[in-house]
């Protein structure tokens, strides 16, 4: 084990010492840099461009389009990165993660490798954790890239395509990794190319990348459409699950937040419906809405994992407490929650499209980050996104004293003892920023803090509107902040006058998050830059990281000593315990993100090959090849299927085979038995496809050419569309129930590999079949218009890989009852099709 530790800080030190002679060879510049005039510092982007196009690589670029960036960014904004920020910066350029306590200006650091990527005009997106942050760093930073002669865009989401298009045209451009996301979902749904916004996925800086690669990987990015769905089932549920009791009709297990109904609660809701059984086939639906209604009730709790704001439901983010605006857990579980807290029932939706963020940041040639803590998720970084971490020295030695935790029996005598340390402190005018992992123990502790006169801010989700006015006091002279978990991230806390003498600033923790990084960074919040700071978590044995792994030893050890809750233990081994139980939370949640990629990963081939098709379609102006390769493979098919070489002759169905030709690409009398008859199956599929030819040529002599184009296009995305959405909602069903294989010994996620490729393959026969169809069949009219399937929106799926069952609504167009049947047969609709309608 030493050895490998051992083996990692070498290669760490090894990759320090590199990247320091770069530097070396970067501040060796300086003096020349300075000595030239602000145009000639400009004239260097002109000419790093130029000498890229030459053939010169970046890496080549490097030493001098760093020294550029340093110069000009003293002279625009009086800053002068350090030695230090050279190291991350060259790290960046490199694909790596850079390492950098806060304080150390990753922002600063940035400026340079995107800078020298965006030489290449291929464009370089710098991602954040939030909209506020992205919009500061785009304003600051972008006056830096503005005077060195490069453009900067900002991608936001409330902006139109055209404002997209121009954030994304520019050199450099900031936004919000949901954006990014969700914007290349869009992209590939778009019905005509110039209606797309982003360029080839080139170079990509992630800020916080902990947070964005890690914490939020867990859920995937759904565009979903509406399905017309009746919403009084989810007000029945509800108001029949506010009659159950815990334990009698009902169990919750709290590790797994899992919510199930007990044969009681069973029988009840049986009566409750006037129904024989819950399990029953016809009752999917109604157990599904019990089973939605119930969690909702037993597992999602107000104020933490949501709150209501103007008569809405909106998500509180986990990682980050803020509020997720727009965003609508998927799979009912939103309006289940609306039912509870006796809102207006919104309807429910389908999936359009989806991605993980692994695999959307995977297609970006190249990918770097920068985080204040990564270290112990370096194992993840490299297997999934091939990113090494490196650990940048800090410039200055940090000096913060992180105090052992203190733990207590019960969760009362903890807060007791936090709000005395508070008042303790701001008596003495030290600042004091005190971490919470839920909206309800921030608001638990303003109200003590209230009690005893202490003056504070809070800053939750539901204010972080003033996050960055909160965040900029926050080191004066005795101010105390209460702040959710990862609130304030990527802002700098700057101690105000005389603070240095007084300790620096406090941070209390109120209980250990279940990630060892989060607490790291709520310890990093302090002692920035060499000043001093003080740390210290407060536990409890009630805290629910303690409950789900196993404080029930310690608890009654403590009521055995007779310890009260005005006694705090500091114990080396409760400590450790508090590290080995979120070393297991983390090593779960890696799991749970593994095991979502292994399944997107069958999805992401799938897609890929899909979104290509599309693309091709879009761009294509010549689409009779792809069309006819379509024709072919059907003809094939249909042959294969009515005339295989595997059956003699006298079993072959040739009238079948005549019928369907007929029915799908021909008119009737177009190819007969007779004709068919003493060939072999090439032969006929030979004989087929010449007729299909001869027809289709009438039909591209009654068009213009641009009309023909454009029939086919408006065929080829109405298939395409309509039968990759059908096929996503069939892939996520597939996943929900493929666990259940395992029982039978067999593994859920080969199987899932299996038998999506098989659903792939059918569901490409079956666009094969469609458009080959209608391209044949359909009557076509002047004012022909590409339709979109569904409209889309984009939401918050749940926490494991947001469970969509629902299926995609089609737009049909309405055909008159004596109009001709639209299946091609000749016949009016009404003594057709119509019938079935």
């Amino acid at each position: 084990m030493l050895g490998i530790l051992n083996k990692v800080f070498d290669d760490n030190k090894r990759t320090l010492k590199r990247l320091e002679k770069l530097a070396d060879q970067i501040d060796a510049l300086g003096p020349e840099m300075e000595k030239l005039s602000d145009d000639q510092l400009r004239e260097k982007t002109e000419e790093f461009q130029q000498r890229y196009q030459k053939g010169e690589s970046l890496d080549e670029l490097l030493v001098e389009a760093f020294a550029v960036v340093r110069e000009g960014s003293r002279r625009v904004l009086g800053l002068y990165p350090y030695k230090v920020q050279l190291m991350g910066g060259i790290s960046l350029h490199e694909g790596n993660i850079s390492e950098m306590k806060t304080g150390e200006g990753k922002t600063l650091t940035a400026t340079m490798p995107v800078y020298l990527n965006a030489i290449s005009g291929k464009g370089v997106h710098v991602i954040t954790v939030n909209e506020y942050l992205a919009s500061r760093d785009a304003t600051e930073m972008g006056e830096l890239y503005e005077f060195l002669g490069l453009t900067v865009g900002l991608n936001l989401n409330s902006m139109s395509k055209e404002e997209k298009q121009q954030a994304y045209n520019a050199d450099i451009t900031y936004g919000t990794n949901n954006e990014f996301g969700f914007d290349y979902l869009r992209d590939n749904m778009v019905l005509y190319k110039e209606q797309m916004v982003q360029r080839p996925l080139h170079f990509a800086v992630i800020d916080e990348v902990d947070s964005i690669l890690i914490d939020e990987a867990r859920t995937p990015l759904i565009i979903s459409g509406q399905a017309a769905k009746s919403t009084q089932l989810y007000i029945q549920a509800n108001a029949f699950v506010r009659t159950l009791k815990k334990e009698e009709d009902y169990t919750y297990d709290e590790k797994t937040k899992g919510v199930q109904l007990t044969e009681e609660g069973i029988n009840k809701s049986e009566r409750a419906f006037g129904i024989d059984n819950l399990f029953d086939i016809t009752h999917v639906t109604l157990n599904h809405h019990i089973n939605q209604a119930l969690k909702a009730h037993v597992s999602m709790h107000l104020d933490v994992d949501y709150v209501v704001q103007e008569g809405e439901i909106i998500i509180v983010d986990q990682f980050t407490g803020r509020l997720m605006k727009g965003r609508r857990y998927s799979d009912g579980l939103h309006q289940a929650i609306e039912a509870k807290e006796g809102l207006e029932v919104q309807n429910e939706s389908m999936t359009m499209a989806t991605i993980t963020f692994q695999n959307y940041f995977r297609m970006y040639e190249k990918l770097s980050g920068m985080t204040g803590t990564a270290k112990t998720e370096e194992e993840e970084f490299r297997n999934i996104y091939n990113m090494r971490v490196v650990v940048i020295p800090t410039n200055r030695p940090i000096t913060r004293d992180d105090r052992p935790d203190l733990i207590f029996a019960s969760m009362e005598g903890k807060f007791r003892a936090v709000v005395e340390e508070i008042a303790e402190r701001h008596k003495k005018g030290q600042p004091v920023l005190v971490g919470t992992v839920a909206i309800e123990t921030s608001e638990l502790i303003s109200k003590l803090l209230t009690k005893k006169g202490v003056r504070h801010n809070v800053l939750n989700a539901k204010n972080h509107g003033r996050e960055a006015e909160i965040i900029l006091d926050a080191g004066q002279p005795g101010v105390v902040t209460i702040a959710t978990n990862m609130a304030g991230r990527g802002t700098d806390i700057k101690l105000g006058e005389g603070v240095k003498e007084l300790g620096g600033l406090a941070v209390v923790g109120t209980e250990r998050h279940e990630s060892r990084r989060i607490d790291n960074q709520l310890r990093g919040r302090s002692g920035r830059q060499g000043d001093p700071g003080v740390t210290q978590f407060y536990l409890s044995m009630e805290d629910e990281l303690m409950r789900r792994f196993g404080s029930d030893n310690m608890k009654a050890m403590m009521e055995r000593l007779g310890m009260d809750d005005s006694q705090p233990i500091q114990s080396k081994m409760v400590s450790r315990a508090v590290e080995s139980a979120q070393k297991r939370v983390e090593g779960n949640n890696f799991d749970a993100r593994k095991q979502l990629l292994q399944y997107d990963d069958v999805l992401r081939q799938q897609r890929e090959i899909i979104y290509k098709q599309r693309n091709e379609v879009l761009e294509a102006e010549d689409l009779r090849v792809i069309v006819e390769n379509m024709i072919k493979a059907v003809i094939g098919r249909a042959v294969d299927s009515h005339a295989s070489l595997a059956e003699d002759e006298e079993n072959w169905n040739l009238q079948g085979l005549v019928d369907y030709v007929n029915a799908t690409l021909l008119h009737e009398g177009d190819v007969t038995v007779a004709d068919l008859r003493g060939k072999d199956p090439e032969e006929m599929s030979e004989l087929i496809f010449a007729k299909v030819t001869e027809r289709y040529d009438e039909k591209e002599e009654l068009l213009s050419e641009e009309q023909m184009i454009e029939f086919q296009k408006v065929i080829l995305l109405r298939a395409v569309d309509t039968k990759w959405i059908d096929h996503i909602d069939a892939m996520e069903q597939l996943r929900q129930g493929i666990h259940l294989r395992a029982y039978g010994q067999i593994d859920p996620l080969r199987e899932y590999q299996s038998e999506g490729f098989a659903m792939f393959e059918t569901m490409i026969e079956a666009i094969e079949e469609d458009a080959a169809k209608y391209v044949m069949k359909a009557e076509i009219r002047n004012n022909l218009e590409r339709q979109e399937v569904a409209k889309g929106q984009a939401v918050n799926p749940k926490e494991d890989g947001g469970e969509v069952k629902k299926k995609p609504v089609k737009k049909q167009e309405e055909v008159g009852r004596n109009e001709p049947c639209p299946c091609g047969s000749g016949k009016k609709y009404k003594n057709c099709h119509g019938k079935l309608a």
